[in-house]
């Protein structure tokens, strides 16, 4: 209790008010940009640490990172064009939601859901640390392996009515994840002799082609059948009922993405999709997902937002971090004389309570600077289209070249952005295109880790409780449609034969 009372002090300093502050505003900036995710945020931002107390430190880096989360799902709501790989989802019923002229309601209830859900996640953060490092240490391999099937098979279940399209965009993105050496093998895969390619494709360029490209030539496309009025930009704040629809996703979705977060390698990605179909498969309106259903939005941002706290506990505890940007902050702290590891909280236990004590202030601060934004960001929707179709592109060529600074990647976003166009001309869904390809390298990587340490035996896949629960999750979540599916369709068949007995 003595260091939670000395961590609150610290963290209630005028200076770390101030570096909360700022640091969740750049990182609301940043996370906005397509393309420059947390983890570039904090990469950029870390010379702006040097010669700073590191519990200071520590709080600015930790406030850039939850500010990117904030922040990226603006574009999506705005631009359909995710900051990053978590915002995704938030294209799903954000970008259908600005259309409508509900932008301002999106953001809004965009903000409330993440700072629910990162005030979750900082409580669970308090009371389950310790435990929930232990559970992650009992992930291998094959855990790892059938989260992110999983995670698929939970995206491809969305594409009701359209199946065989989603398992075909998700072959693709698994295609597309094997491009580059084989990190086990040397053997270079589909690089086609483009040395740049040896690497692999980064997700990001994949993500921005197919959306920002992609929709800026839809558009282009359907220009002249567009209306030419002034678009809505709706209220700046949610009603009642978008209240009352969103409420239970919020508080449902911040624990699952708190403790998704705490797996090492699972992340924001993962956590949101998950919440996504989870609340799509418990939903009672579930075919008004994908048209603007305000918990469709809600549910992923709480998720998202948790995970991102959730990511510090296997950062602090044992020194392994959690996702990419926690990466980052892990090579930040080192060079701080931070060590994290299961000796931090004895040996520099303020440090620790005054990150945990600013995540409290940072989420208030957070929620606060986004709503005071959501009037001046919805009028991007104002902009005219000769203007801010060629500003998307603009940012979109920007955020690729600062991925790697090669301009041949500018050839891979026309390239993504033609092949976005085509998925959306055809009708095929791009969400499990794009998430296999961010799970892909990791998934192979982890089953062929998984068949290696059993000798080449697939009973590893069965042997122990949590790889059982999460086969039969998986299961459940290809089925779930189709049962609910057979189910209704019984009731009306049981109707409609009841009428004509009645007739």
């Amino acid at each position: 209790m003595s260091s939670f009372m000395a961590g609150l002090m610290t963290s209630l300093e005028p200076i770390n008010i101030l570096w909360v502050i700022v640091g969740g505003f750049l990182g609301t900036v940043v996370g906005m940009l397509p393309g420059l995710g947390p983890a570039t945020a904090v990469a950029v931002l870390i010379p702006v640490t040097f010669g700073m107390d590191s519990t200071s430190a520590i709080i600015l880096m930790a406030a850039i990172y939850y500010g990117a989360m904030y922040g990226g799902s603006r574009s999506s709501i705005l631009l359909n064009t995710p900051g990053d790989g978590s915002a995704i989802a938030a294209t799903f019923d954000g970008y259908p939601m600005a259309r409508k002229g509900q932008a301002g309601e999106a953001m809004a209830i965009s903000a409330v859901a993440s700072f629910i859900g990162g005030i979750i996640a900082v409580i669970g953060f308090i009371f389950l640390a310790e435990p929930l490092a232990n559970f992650a240490l009992k992930f291998g391999p094959a855990e790892y392996f059938l989260l992110m099937l999983l995670t698929l098979s939970a995206i491809v279940s969305l594409s009701i009515g359209r199946m065989i399209k989603g398992f075909i965009a998700m072959f693709l993105g698994l295609l597309l994840s094997t491009v580059g050496i084989d990190t086990q093998t040397g053997v270079y895969r589909f690089t086609m002799n483009i040395p740049h390619l040896s690497e692999g494709i980064d997700f990001l360029i994949v993500i921005i082609g197919i959306y920002a490209i992609g929709e800026v030539l839809y558009n282009f496309l359907t220009i002249d059948q567009q209306k030419k009025e002034k678009k809505k930009v709706g209220k700046i704040w949610f009603n009642k009922e978008q209240w009352k629809r969103s409420r239970w996703p919020i508080l449902r979705s911040g624990p699952l993405g708190f403790i998704i977060g705490v797996l090492p390698g699972a992340g924001g990605s993962i956590a949101s999709m998950i919440s996504y179909t989870t609340e799509k498969q418990i939903s009672k309106k579930p075919e008004e997902f994908g048209e603007g259903a305000v918990e469709g939005l809600a549910a992923p941002e709480s998720a998202n937002n948790a995970a991102s706290v959730g990511a510090m506990i296997p950062l602090l505890t044992m020194g392994i971090p959690g996702s990419g940007t926690t990466a980052v902050m892990l090579g930040a702290l080192i060079m701080l004389g931070i060590r994290p590891g299961p000796l931090l909280f004895e040996n520099q236990p303020e440090t620790v309570w005054s990150l945990i004590n600013s995540m409290f202030i940072g989420n208030i601060a957070l929620v606060i600077i986004n709503i005071l934004l959501v009037g001046l960001l919805v009028k991007i929707l104002d902009t005219p289209a000769k203007v801010l179709y060629p500003l998307i592109v603009l940012l979109a060529f920007i955020g690729t070249f600062t991925l790697s600074y090669n301009t041949f990647d500018f050839y891979l976003l026309l390239l993504f952005g033609v092949f976005g166009l085509l998925l959306k001309v055809l009708d095929f869904p791009i969400a499990p295109l794009v998430l296999a390809l961010i799970v892909g390298a990791d998934m192979e990587q982890n089953f062929r880790k998984a068949v290696l340490s059993s000798d080449g035996s697939l009973g590893i896949f069965f042997s122990s409780p949590i790889c059982i629960g999460l086969i039969i999750l998986t299961i459940l979540s290809l089925t779930y449609p189709l049962i609910v599916k057979w189910v209704k369709s019984r009731k009306t068949s049981g109707k409609d034969q009841s009428t004509e007995e009645v007739s």
